[in-house]
Formats: structure tokens, C-alpha cells, sequence
């Protein structure tokens, strides 16, 4: 018998759930803060900033360095971390047949929604060969009236898809966004994998997670009856 679908739909992040591009991202971000006379760690940068709008993190950044980002460094920093990405970006292990199989249980109802830009989501969903299964399906949290971890852009999502956020899914790797999918009235599903720039298990479930896994090969199994 064929997997039947546990929900109505299936909301996947983007960074450290479909794409590996959080080290190369903090990366580029720990450069430019360097140059701006913050001498934190690569892995100080790791904690302070994944997961969350660089935007909202302003503040901290002037206390840090005396200096206000504005737009100009901001496409600064966009321009050279798209750069890093299209020449390094990498799926995360097993994902690509991980989001084929679940559109097979869940046609036209995945939908990727991301706190980052939109040309930054569409860029990593092209180099890693699932843009197609995500096109017209795709949300960035940056053209909602707020980021995560406010639920704004797994409303928007659920409701592009016709349906009641409760009744989605959603994937997850960061405190920030398991806040806003748990926020958004969803059953979230924390993606925890060994890895540097993850979180533990217990983090993404005292955030509000209703269970995690740490292999995308788990991730079918988890959403079909």
C-alpha cells in the first residue's frame, strides 16, 4: 500500500534543512564583522547569528562595533556570501530524495519557507536541484511584516496552500524557526544532525518541537501513515 499523509501539508526551511550553507554564510559574516573591529570566534559567530534576520541584529552589532549597518553593507554582505554559496553550496546529505519522496505523498502541498531573501532561497534551491519541486511554493520571510521567529511566513505558506497551519508540518533546525512554526499553530520537526552549526536535540525540543530526527533519510517515514 502506498504511504498515506499524516498532515495537509509540508513547510520546509531552507538554511540547514534543504541546503548546508550556514558555515559558509557565517563565514562571510565573520569576515565583515572582523573588519569592523569585532574579534569574535568563527564558532561565537555560529551561536550569536544562526537562524536569525541579520536585519534584527543590528543593535548588537553597533554595541560590538560602533558601527550602524545600513544598505550598503548589507548588499556588500549579500554580494559576497552569493558568491561563496555558487561556488560552494552543498544539499544537506540525502535531501534531494528526501523532498522527492514526500512530494509523492504531499503533490503540490511542500512549500519552502525561509527567513532569508528571496533571491538567496531561489539561488540555493537551483544549485542543488529542487527548485522545481518548490516552485510557485516558495516564501521568504523578509517580504512578511516579520521574520521568524514570528509565524508571518508559515501563515503565509499554510495559506497559499488553502489550509489551517495546524494542520501542516513543519522541518526545522533552529530555535528560531521551531518558534515560529510552534507559533504558527504547527506540528514542528526538528532536524538535528551532528553537526557544528546544528542545534541538539534537546535544544530544538525545548523550543518547542514535537519530536527530531537527524538524518534526511528518516524525514518520509516520519510524515506518511
Amino acid at each position: 500500500m502506498a504511504p498515506l499523509p499524516k498532515y495537509s501539508a509540508i513547510l520546509f526551511d531552507c538554511d540547514g534543512v534543504l541546503v548546508d550553507s550556514e558555515s559558509t554564510t557565517n563565514g562571510v559574516l565573520h569576515q565583515m564583522l572582523q573588519e569592523l573591529g569585532w574579534q569574535l570566534s568563527a564558532d561565537e559567530c555560529i551561536a550569536r547569528f544562526v537562524g536569525k534576520m541579520l536585519r534584527d541584529e543590528a543593535d548588537v552589532i553597533e554595541e560590538h562595533t560602533g558601527f550602524r549597518i545600513d544598505e550598503e553593507w548589507m548588499t556588500e554582505f549579500r554580494r559576497q556570501r552569493n558568491a561563496q554559496l555558487e561556488a560552494s553550496l552543498q544539499a544537506i546529505p540525502g535531501v534531494v530524495d528526501a523532498v522527492e519522496r514526500v512530494a509523492e505523498i504531499y503533490p503540490g502541498r511542500i512549500a519552502c519557507a525561509s527567513g532569508a531573501d528571496r533571491p538567496k532561497i531561489e539561488l540555493q534551491l537551483r544549485k542543488i536541484g529542487l527548485f522545481d519541486a518548490f516552485e510557485g511554493r516558495i516564501f521568504s520571510g523578509m517580504e512578511q511584516p516579520k521574520s521568524k521567529p514570528a509565524p508571518d511566513v508559515y501563515l503565509a505558506a499554510a495559506a497559499s496552500r488553502g489550509i489551517d497551519p495546524a494542520e501542516a508540518a513543519v522541518i526545522e533546525d533552529s530555535p528560531t524557526g521551531v518558534i515560529a512554526g510552534a507559533a504558527a499553530g504547527s506540528h514542528v520537526l526538528g532536524f538535528c544532525p551532528d553537526s557544528s552549526v546544528h542545534q541538539s536535540a534537546d535544544t530544538l525540543l525545548a523550543a518547542g518541537a514535537a519530536e527530531t530526527f537527524s538524518e534526511m533519510e528518516q524525514l518520509p517515514g516520519l510524515l506518511a501513515e
